[in-house]
């Protein structure tokens, strides 16, 4: 395993396979949400280890982004985007109870419309 990857044991496996995605913005977000409200049920059923693995794989797709972003090989469009992404995990990592109002004024900023 690399620091890439996760290794998820059952029966969190089930539920969190497949849910890291951001090839685009929609995506990210979606996925940001889908996190959400894992973690949220894991919080409300007090399971710690639910909760971890939540952020756990929030932590890799910024990771993963930010390589990404920093590769030279890749569009600088893309690499633009990937590190916007990186942010909006970074985000949602840290103040999770802000990222709603957080994202909603990004969205809106002239510099995210530049990226679309």
């Amino acid at each position: 395993m690399t620091r890439l990857e996760l290794d998820i044991e059952k029966p969190y496996c089930e539920h969190l396979k497949g849910v890291l995605a951001f090839s685009d913005f929609i995506e990210t977000e979606n996925t940001i949400r889908n996190l959400e409200k894992l973690c949220g049920k894991y919080l409300k059923a007090s399971d710690k280890k639910g909760v971890e693995y939540c952020r756990r794989i929030a932590l890799l797709g910024r990771k993963r982004a930010e390589l990404i972003s920093r590769n030279k090989r890749v569009t600088l469009q893309k690499r633009l985007e990937k590190r916007e992404i990186a942010e909006w995990f970074r985000i949602w990592l840290e103040t999770p109870d802000l990222f709603d109002d957080w994202l909603s004024m990004r969205k809106q900023t002239e510099e995210f419309k530049k990226l679309l």
